[in-house]
């Protein structure tokens, strides 16, 4: 009997990386995200993923979230979010906007979409979705990429985008639509 158990190659980056930047990570039929404020982030099971879900693409988005609501934010219950009315829907698409901007660093956009009610917003996204504009949610999404690249999470993150590129590289050789992989395959 096999005392081992396979796990998604890239859900073992961002859980690690998770770990390294002080969140533990549990499991819940219960609900989709959430933060408890006191270290632990808690996503649904596979079971209740959209198609397009993944670990690691929820972790990340988690991780925007906080990086978006910036220091303090992990003293408070889901980064002082929440989804009740459109009050903070400028702080969701700048997280979107966060999330995009790494992401393209790595050819990883279209793999690691976020999939919420938002998602049309994130797929209309410029392809610099940095650049000038009006969006209110530009200034704060610039500050996030600033503490994302620049600041005490950086080598993690960088790391754990690095990983992932490589592995989406190892793949695309193998991988066709509909498989998430091929999103990334068509981004270089």
């Amino acid at each position: 009997m096999s005392t081992r158990t396979y796990r998604d190659p890239i859900d073992l980056v961002w859980l690690a990386t998770a770990a390294r930047l002080g969140f533990a990570v549990d499991r819940s039929d219960e609900v989709f995200a959430s933060y408890d404020g006191r270290g632990t982030i808690t996503l649904s099971t596979p079971t209740h993923f959209d198609p397009d879900d993944s670990l690691a693409q929820m972790l990340l988005h988690e991780l925007c979230h906080a990086l978006v609501e910036g220091p303090g934010a992990e003293h408070r219950q889901d980064w002082g979010l929440d989804n009740i009315d459109d009050r903070h829907t400028v702080r969701e698409h700048a997280c979107h906007r966060l999330q995009a901007a790494l992401l393209d660093r790595h050819g990883l956009r279209g793999m690691l979409a976020p999939t919420t009610d938002h998602r049309p917003y994130y797929e209309a996204l410029p392809a610099d979705p940095l650049a000038d504009c009006a969006d209110p949610a530009l200034p704060i999404a610039r500050e996030a990429f600033a503490r994302a690249t620049e600041g005490p999470w950086a080598p993690h993150l960088r790391a754990a985008l690095e990983a992932t590129a490589a592995v989406a590289a190892a793949v695309r050789p193998f991988v066709a639509a509909p498989s998430i992989w091929a999103a990334a395959a068509r981004e270089d």
